[in-house]
């Protein structure tokens, strides 16, 4: 579309960040030149409007040649010293085929890590490189462990899935919208804005902190971390005492209530109340609000990441299975909307699974420091996607382990970052407005264009262009290291039959896939191995886990501890915007939140530096007082960059890497610190003192 006597152009694309809200955008052009990046006025979902961050990030930094990596990079020095210099496309390729091959020859494939996650979730960037990686035979590190693994392996024991969700237009017939672990106003913004405020339901938020969607809510329950399995329980004991289970659904599409019914009528509210902070009151009005439904319950990820989280998980989904919540307009669960033949996308195809019929096992994020450490496992480590020294845990340890000079790293960015810092190679990445694409929102079932709207940047590449020359100049001779981008793109949106070209969808932004609300499990088939919700699972027994959901809630610490929490900001989105100036000057020095009776037990007050330390590390934070958490919970955000902090660390320093019971995935809210004063350091003619 062109405005303004033809000199202005709109185009209309789509963001690929890591949120729930997948928002549209329209791009102004004048004279060829980008000059705005805005949300789309016709996009349903962010009706014209993006959030600060991203507006912020693609209107500087996304499209500032000053800030952007323009040309591949080779490490000239040390690595503790960080020196590189430019070389061209074809140096770089042909360099790091070579290696890779003397590796594959001395070591084999496994030593080689391939380490991903959610840099941009569109389809191409985001998943076709993994064709070379299969290829290869390289070993993966499991994306999800770093954040929601334990929540998946959970939902796949009793609905046989944990990629189909509610569809969220069904809350326009929902009595009660449940928003159970997640922070929208930080990680699903317009959903805050919009979604929730315009529900006809009670809108429940069940967080131990009081987030701005939380003080929104009709209803706010705020348990103590670690304790949302004794709540579930509690909520179960309600439903169960007063007559609100669904009988016939259970019936006939629950396998083992019976085995969990004697748990349930012993968890009393008060027993509940006791374990969680949650007030008697709240737990039966919030029972009775849900069970007589329609309600959509949304599971977040936060709150699985804790050494039970699986257990949570469980515990928290029974609540649909045993009140018949599903399976109807306007009820369901979601824990996130990923499968994406659902809309058509063929993941195989893009992924190419039979490359790698023999591929080494998989490992834990929360392994990757050890396996680092260890030559005799890992000789390259290939990094695209994320920025694993400011998001993984034992960050120390693992800043000393990327420092070893006989391990091969390669990273990928857009930026230069702490992780590119340790690199032998740094490869420059396009943008998401430099190359085309396709995103499946994890939330809202739509499918968008992500169209090129600039020329890449300096010589910067998409991610899957930079595997298809890496392939081809390691001789990887199938039809995948040939395919252009396009190709795949035709394919795609042939296979899935949706009737749109890539030139159709990109006029129109964005489309429902399908058009009208789905209704959940419509067909009340669990793809579990008797067909029906298993409560009860032989499979989790066999993989040496409870056969049912347990009633339990976390000690809570002792000795001065205090659980971390370490949430999204809401300027940052894991740590992506780091780097931006006008956000960094946002967020200020690094805090730690507590509750004002914590701080002054500590004798501190507001403003003061504190050292917040574990056996893991340690972190200098500025104290910031507020009740919006509980008492023995600090509250420290994530996603800061260790080059913009005085200590060179953020909170993934004290982050010892604890696995949570299923999946092998993060358990970082478990974390427990101590927090002090920081000591005042005085002078007295040449001797110091340390109060």
């Amino acid at each position: 579309m062109t405005l303004e006597g033809g000199r202005d152009e709109v185009l209309l694309t789509a963001c690929p960040r890591d949120c729930y809200d997948t928002c549209g955008i329209s791009v102004i052009k004048r004279d060829g030149v980008v000059t705005a990046v805005r949300g789309n006025p016709a996009h349903p979902v962010n009706r014209g409007t993006l959030c600060g961050k991203c507006s912020t990030a693609y209107n500087r930094e996304w499209r500032d040649p000053n800030r952007r990596l323009l040309q591949p990079l080779r490490r000239v020095s040390p690595k503790i010293e960080g020196r590189f210099e430019a070389v061209s496309w074809d140096t770089a390729i042909a360099e790091i085929a070579e290696r890779l091959q003397r590796i594959l020859a001395s070591h084999g494939a496994p030593s080689i890590l391939n380490a991903h996650y959610t840099g941009t979730v569109s389809l191409l960037a985001g998943m076709a490189p993994m064709r070379f990686f299969n290829r290869l035979g390289a070993t993966e590190i499991s994306p999800d462990t770093i954040c929601n693994m334990a929540g998946h392996v959970a939902l796949r024991y009793m609905y046989g899935t944990s990629v189909d969700g509610f569809d969220p237009r069904a809350a326009e017939k929902a009595r009660c919208i449940v928003v159970w672990g997640a922070n929208p106003h930080a990680s699903a913004p317009h959903a805050h804005e919009h979604w929730l405020p315009e529900a006809p339901g009670k809108v429940v938020v069940i967080d131990p902190v009081r987030t701005p969607t939380a003080a929104r809510a009709d209803i706010h329950l705020q348990p103590f971390p670690g304790s949302d399995a004794a709540l579930a329980f509690g909520l179960l004991h309600v439903i169960q005492r007063d007559g609100l289970m669904d009988e016939d659904f259970i019936a006939a599409h629950v396998l083992g209530w019976e085995e969990l019914a004697a748990s349930v009528a012993a968890c009393s509210t008060e027993w509940a109340s006791g374990m969680t902070g949650v007030p008697v009151a709240l737990i039966e009005e919030v029972a009775r609000l849900y069970a007589r439904g329609p309600s959509l319950l949304w599971l977040g990820q936060g709150f699985q990441r804790q050494t039970n989280g699986g257990n949570v998980i469980r515990a928290c989904a029974l609540l649909p299975a045993v009140t018949g919540n599903l399976c109807k307009p306007g009820a369901g669960f979601l824990y996130l909307n990923a499968n994406l033949r659902q809309r058509g996308v063929d993941e195989a195809y893009l992924t190419a699974p039979h490359l790698g019929p023999n591929a080494a096992p998989a490992i834990s994020h929360m392994d990757l420091v050890e396996v680092l450490e260890d030559p005799s496992r890992s000789r390259s480590l290939i990094v695209w996607n994320m920025n694993p020294v400011a998001s993984c845990p034992q960050q120390a340890r693992l800043r000393r382990a990327l420092q070893r000079e006989d391990l091969l790293t390669i990273a990928l960015d857009l930026f230069p970052t702490d992780t590119t810092a340790l690199a032998d190679y740094v490869l420059p990445a396009a943008s998401f407005l430099e190359f085309d694409d396709l995103i499946a929102s994890y939330f809202h079932l739509t499918l968008s264009s992500q169209t090129k709207v600039m020329d890449p940047i300096g010589a910067s590449l998409p991610n899957q262009e930079i595997f298809r020359r890496l392939g081809r100049a390691m001789h990887f001779k199938e039809r995948e290291f040939e395919e252009t981008d396009a190709d795949m793109l035709a394919t795609l949106l042939a296979r899935g039959g949706l009737g749109e070209t890539f030139a159709s969808l990109s006029a129109k932004g964005s489309i429902w896939v399908p058009v009208e609300p789905a209704v959940q499990f419509a067909n009340r088939v669990f793809d579990t191995p008797s067909g029906r919700i298993e409560i009860a699972s032989a499979r989790a027994e066999a993989d040496g886990l409870p056969r049912i959901p347990l009633c339990q809630s976390d000690p809570r610490p002792t000795s001065g501890n205090l659980r971390l929490l370490s949430p999204a900001h809401d300027w940052l989105l894991n740590t992506s915007f780091g780097n931006v100036g006008k956000i960094a000057k946002r967020l200020g020095a690094a805090t730690i939140a507590l509750h004002p009776l914590d701080a002054a037990e500590r004798h501190l007050v507001a403003g003061q530096a504190a050292i917040v330390h574990n056996s893991c590390g340690s972190l200098e934070l500025g104290v910031v007082i507020c009740d919006d958490i509980p008492r023995g919970v600090a509250l420290a955000h994530k996603g800061r960059w260790l080059a913009t902090d005085p200590g060179h660390a953020n909170v993934n320093v004290l982050n010892a890497g604890f696995k949570s019971d299923m999946g092998e995935s993060s358990a970082v809210h478990s974390v427990e610190v101590l927090v002090q004063p920081k000591p005042i350091a005085t002078r007295s003619s040449n001797v110091t003192f340390v109060q």
